[in-house]
Order: C-alpha cells, then structure tokens, then sequence
C-alpha cells in the first residue's frame, strides 16, 4: 500500500496540473472499496484545479467551483498523468480531461482505492478525516502529543506506529525503519515508552519519511509515481526486507506481529 512518502511523491508530480481546467470526465466504474458519489459529475467544465494536496495518504484535488476531489490509491491504486490522445487501458476506473491536451487516469486493478467529492467546505467534515490523528509530518506531532496518546497503553509501539487514529500516514514498511532508526523495539509497550525515546522517535519518523520522499517513495510492488517512474528508497532499506543482514553485532530478524511482517535487530533495538 502506498504510503505517506509515496502519496506525497504523487502529490509533488499532480502539481504540474494546477491552473488547468476541466473538460470533462468519465467513469469506467461505478464503485471501487465505495460507491463513488454521484455528486462526482459537479465538476463543472471550465472550473480550474486551484491547489493538490495530501492529507495523510488522502490525495486533496481542490477546483475553482468551491468542489473537492479526494483519492485514496488502497492497495494498488496510482494516478497517471498522460496526454489525451493515449488509450484507456484495462482498470483505468476514472478519467479526467483537462485542457486542450492532458487527462489524469485513476487506475486501480485491486479497487481497494476510493474516490470521493463534496463541496470543499464539508469535505473535510467525512467520517475518514475526522478520525485521523496528526499528520506524520505535521509539527504538531510533538512529545507531549504521543505521551498522552500511549502513556497508559498496553499496545506494542509497532502497532502504535501503524494506528492512523494516533499518527496518521505511517504504514508498515516505515514503521519498522522507523523503529531502528530510533533504537526502539518494537514490541515495548506505549505505557514503556519515555518522554526520551519519544523524542528520538519523533525524530526518526521526520528522518525517514523525508529520505523516503526525497528518493521518491519506495517500489516495492506496484508503486510508481504520477509520471510513471518507480521510487528508489527500498534500495536504502536498513531492516525492511532484509532478514538475516548482518549490522555490527545483530542480525535482522522478521517476525509476524498483529498479522504483519516486522523487520528489527534485537540486540539495537531495546
């Protein structure tokens, strides 16, 4: 699933649509993980794409006509910016045309993606928003933030991590980076997390989410960006993925936990 640093590559390649105006739209589906919303056919023709955002692993497409389009790419999804004239291929779910020569493509073979449309003002009232946590990389994810959140929790750290009501944007292969890059195991418990290890991984979730972004996401699967290029930090992958690598006196070792795959060195990480 692609995750914040690969929603925000996205996000950074949609840029290059905005001031473009809407020519028409099509749907080749009428439900992805929802229904998509009837309401989807108020984009207006001739209403310009005003700002492309992302909030958590939510893609925020703002029009002049005070509407909203948000895409959330599940499993599998990815958005293809390509020019007019080129064929619609096999999940191709959502298509809109802009300009005299360009479309954005939404496509999605496992449809575990949504898409959905409001009026910009209620929009970030849906249920999906109201219940996300801070943003990974907002500065309001401070210490004294998480200590609230996990000091009487009996939840291992990982799964904290991984909890998009807590920390939203995080998902599993970070998380697992994350906790080496801090030196924090993954199975100590929130309530046996200190205001000093919070810090530390504070820090690492901004080090390593911004790496991430910085080599364009990670493609692991079938992740690739808006222009079609694979991202290359899982070629920088320290423990994900990388069980039995050796780093100085541990070994990596993986391990099932809450039903997912959790890469760490036990004698690194306390």
């Amino acid at each position: 699933m692609p995750e914040l640093p690969e929603v925000e590559t996205t996000v950074k390649g949609l840029n290059i649509l905005i001031g473009f105006k809407v020519i028409n739209i099509k749907l080749h589906t009428k439900k992805l993980r929802y229904i998509i919303p009837n309401s989807i056919h108020k984009i207006k023709e001739n209403s310009k794409i005003i700002s492309i955002k992302r909030l958590a692993k939510y893609i925020l497409i703002e029009f002049s006509s005070n509407y909203t389009l948000v895409i959330h790419l599940g499993m599998s999804g990815r958005l293809k910016i390509l020019e007019k004239f080129k064929q619609i291929e096999k999940h191709d779910h959502f298509v809109l045309y802009l300009g005299k020569s360009k479309k954005l493509v939404f496509n999605d073979p496992r449809r575990f993606g949504f898409i959905d449309f409001d009026q910009t003002n209620k929009i970030y009232l849906r249920k999906y928003f109201m219940i996300l946590g801070v943003d990974a990389l907002s500065n309001d994810l401070n210490s004294n933030y998480i200590f609230n959140k996990i000091h009487k929790s009996d939840v291992q750290i990982k799964q904290i991590l991984l909890n998009q009501h807590i920390i939203a944007g995080i998902g599993n292969i970070y998380a697992s980076e994350i906790l080496f890059d801090s030196k924090i195991s993954p199975f100590l418990k929130g309530k046996n997390v200190n205001k000093v290890k919070i810090k530390k991984l504070i820090r690492s979730i901004r080090k390593i989410l911004l790496k991430a972004i910085e080599y364009g996401g990670s493609s692991i699967k079938n992740y690739v960006s808006s222009d079609g290029k694979l991202g290359n930090f899982q070629d920088n992958f320290v423990v994900y993925n990388q069980e039995g690598k050796k780093i100085y006196n541990s070994k990596v070792k993986k391990v099932v936990q809450y039903g997912r795959a959790t890469f760490y060195c036990p004698k690194i990480q306390k």
